[in-house]
């Protein structure tokens, strides 16, 4: 889950809603631009973080903190294989992009175990890619799609958008050019070089609000997430006037 200091509490956000709004980030762009196969590469941007169940997991730092994801240590290779099988069920080109990503995110763990996952991934990857008739280089672009709603997604939960419109590189988008982030004085958001198909559009995601600081278990945690209050949060994107 990602987690975020506020001066009452906490704000969390959960991985599947951080997806969720990924998604929406990639349903809003131009259709003639963006990924091949593209309801199926949006189905996997949803789901591409079903892995994580904050439920069955610890989910509190030494301190008795909420545990933000990049606190967390290294998932087990026996749930990443799971995540690709239950994927699988949604299709193949989904089973594809998860199986990327999943392979992207572990690539600079060295260890055996993590190697031979990404190698047997691999080979999957070009048994997909063959059944499909899919050209390896088409997968690569979506897949930076895929990676580029996720990363503004991220920079959107995480607070990331810096002050006084500064800009901020998402990623390199499915076209390989890179993109940047603004947010306007008066809350406003565009993208440099616009690439969504309507001129202004807004996109939300939903946050639980902890009062508590300090939970002396992780029971105790998981019980008042279950009561905490949830409200939105959303962004507005709109389409820079040419100068």
């Amino acid at each position: 889950m990602i987690v975020n200091l506020q001066p009452d509490g906490w704000e969390i956000i959960y991985h599947r809603a951080h997806a969720l709004l990924a998604a929406q980030i990639a349903g809003a762009w131009h259709l003639e631009d963006s990924a091949p196969s593209f309801i199926d590469t949006i189905a996997a941007i949803s789901h591409h973080d079903d892995l994580e169940k904050e439920w069955e997991k610890n989910q509190l730092t030494p301190a008795g903190a909420p545990l933000d994801f990049t606190l967390e240590g290294q998932t087990s290779v026996k749930k990443l294989r799971q995540h690709i099988e239950d994927s699988l069920y949604r299709g193949r080109w989904v089973a594809l992009l998860t199986s990327m990503h999943l392979c992207f995110i572990n690539s600079q763990d060295q260890s055996a175990t993590i190697q031979k996952f990404v190698k047997e991934q691999e080979d999957l990857q070009t048994q997909w890619r063959e059944e499909l008739e899919v050209k390896k280089e088409e997968a690569e672009s979506a897949y930076r799609f895929m990676q580029w709603c996720d990363r503004l997604s991220l920079i959107l939960c995480q607070n990331q958008l810096p002050d006084n419109e500064r800009a901020l590189e998402i990623d390199i988008g499915s076209d390989k050019q890179s993109y940047d982030v603004v947010q306007f004085n008066n809350g406003l958001i565009t993208v440099n070089s616009w690439p969504f198909k309507a001129d202004k559009f807004t996109v939300k995601v939903e946050a639980s609000y902890l009062s508590q600081i300090k939970f002396e278990n992780n029971t105790a945690l998981k019980r008042a997430l279950k009561t905490a209050p949830r409200k939105y949060r959303q962004w507005t994107f709109i389409k820079q006037n040419p100068q």
